[in-house]
């Protein structure tokens, strides 16, 4: 990974962005903002899955009106001075170009950069910075253009990128790409489905590179023929009870004997499941041998013991 481009760091609320500060999971209300509790609602399970920064839509006045009782409803900070800027392009909503050779990137980088100049002509530098698109391509030229030419910080997605199954994995290969090649301060994984899996997808791609550890990583093998048990059915309930676990981990499902042992001796918790019974391992050593039944409430045994 190529090292991270250095921005300069502002703060929104107690949030710290850009500069040396880990790359923020952000996401977006659905919710009509103008239904105050909904949308407070919304905010509050979002901060349950971690979620660091929220966005809401404000579409007229009324939605206006409504953030201050939103901000008082989940203790936002407010401020009378110093609050940052963002400044949001996005390829499906750009001005008309006096220049039609350019690309649509460089367009993007052009409509960010004057509105950049316009605050800045303000003494203003609070600003934080979103170019996105659905095209990957374009995305990823324009955010390697911008970040040559400014030092703020740089908020990273994939634009309207779809339903979860497709969706995350458009994101995931733009937002990895960007975050690999050192850019991008903040991200937001962009999906037509409720935002708390738009949060779950945001810290899957920063753990898939090694930029924050939250929660576990289950490491499980695709079950070939080589596989002698159920081992799609076993890796999907241990999926389902570490959706419980907040302490940052490695548990390792595997179903055969090439790659299995290997594989769980490398996790913190782990299993090498053979026809009907299964060799339990612990930060590399062998601690136990289960029935087949007992693979699942046996490995998460030793899971919650690791926890506490």
């Amino acid at each position: 990974m190529e090292r991270r481009r250095k921005s300069r760091q502002i703060r929104i609320g107690d949030v710290v962005v850009g500069g040396d500060a880990p790359v923020v999971v952000q996401s977006m209300t659905n919710t009509d903002t103008r239904d105050v509790a909904a949308t407070v609602s919304q905010i509050r399970e979002l901060e349950e899955h971690d979620c660091e920064l929220v966005r809401v839509a404000v579409p007229d006045m009324a939605a206006a009106r409504a953030i201050e009782g939103i901000k008082r409803a989940v203790a936002a900070a407010a401020y009378e001075r110093g609050v940052p800027i963002r400044v949001g392009v996005n390829a499906g909503s750009l001005p008309a170009s006096d220049n039609p050779e350019l690309s649509l990137a460089q367009r993007m980088v052009d409509a960010a950069m004057s509105q950049v100049r316009l605050l800045e002509g303000m003494d203003f530098d609070l600003i934080k910075v979103s170019l996105k698109a659905f095209d990957v391509p374009t995305t990823i030229e324009a955010y390697r253009d911008i970040a040559a030419r400014v030092d703020y910080p740089l908020h990273v997605g994939i634009t309207e990128a779809g339903l979860p199954r497709t969706g995350v994995i458009r994101s995931a290969v733009g937002i990895g790409i960007l975050l690999h090649e050192g850019i991008g301060d903040t991200i937001r994984v962009s999906l037509t489905a409720h935002p708390r899996e738009e949060v779950i997808a945001g810290y899957e791609i920063l753990k898939s590179l090694d930029l924050r550890q939250h929660g576990p990583i289950l490491v499980s093998c695709p079950s070939c023929g080589r596989a002698e048990v159920d081992i799609i059915g076993l890796a999907e309930a241990v999926g389902e009870r570490l959706a419980e676990v907040k302490r940052p981990l490695k548990v390792a499902v595997m179903g055969c004997i090439v790659n299995g042992p290997g594989e769980a001796k490398d996790a913190d918790i782990g299993i090498a499941c053979g026809t009907g019974r299964g060799v339990l391992f612990r930060k590399g050593e062998q601690i136990a041998t289960v029935d087949e039944a007992d693979f699942l409430e046996a490995l998460m045994a030793e899971v919650e013991k690791l926890v506490g």
